[in-house]
């Protein structure tokens, strides 16, 4: 027994008279003249708020562009200007982009002003304010390296508690500077907890680990 289905797509459709042709084209006529109506209504009833909408549309694509462009035209002239310093050693101008730059590059700069000065304010507020964590972390181990002698192991421990993750690239280094300060000051329980846990990671540096294992 044929389906219902099967039984309806033998069904033809009957086809339409010319009168019924002649009322759908009427239909379409007038809902279009409708429809153009509505529209012509709607917009002027609301135009100024069309117009004031087309205009903020219009204004915030012109800002974010000239934005766009400021920001690039700024990034360019601060690797110029870095790139300057560098050229001349000039421990001003390298500074003056620390401070008021951004980015790895004012980090950068910053780190080697320090480095051409040993202005000791300048590595405190990279390690303070640096806007990448690399820089930030290498900063806090050169304080520790200047201050560190004045400085008990606990507070060591604590100033460089920001290293110790994985997602920071001095972490086996912080913890190894960690270890090396609790030796110092005679506490091996400590040291040994940071000399284990370096043996301990598989993923430790060659390098780091054959130091820690050296000062067990």
């Amino acid at each position: 027994m044929a389906s219902i289905l099967e039984r309806n797509k033998k069904v033809k459709t009957p086809k339409k008279t010319r009168e019924e042709y002649a009322e759908d084209a009427l239909y379409r006529e007038v809902w279009e003249e409708v429809n153009n109506e509505k529209t012509q209504r709607f917009i002027k009833k609301y135009s100024r708020y069309l117009v004031a909408g087309a205009l903020t549309i219009l204004i915030a694509a012109t800002a974010l562009q000239i934005g766009l462009r400021m920001h690039r035209d700024a990034k360019v002239a601060m690797a110029t200007n870095y790139e300057t310093a560098v050229l001349n050693a000039d421990v001003g101008a390298l500074g003056a982009i620390g401070n008021s730059g951004r980015g790895a590059t004012a980090d950068l700069a910053l780190f080697q002003s320090y480095m051409l000065d040993h202005d000791v304010a300048k590595i405190e507020k990279l390690a303070r304010d640096g806007n990448t964590r690399d820089f930030r972390d290498l900063a806090r181990l050169h304080v520790v390296g200047i201050k560190g002698d004045d400085m008990t192991a606990a507070e060591v421990e604590k100033y460089l508690s920001p290293l110790n993750t994985k997602s920071s690239p001095y972490y086996y280094v912080g913890m190894l500077t960690v270890a090396q300060k609790h030796l110092g000051a005679g506490d091996t329980n400590a040291a040994q907890k940071w000399l284990d846990k370096i043996i301990g990671d598989k993923n430790a540096p060659a390098t780091i680990s054959a130091a820690a294992a050296a000062l067990k």
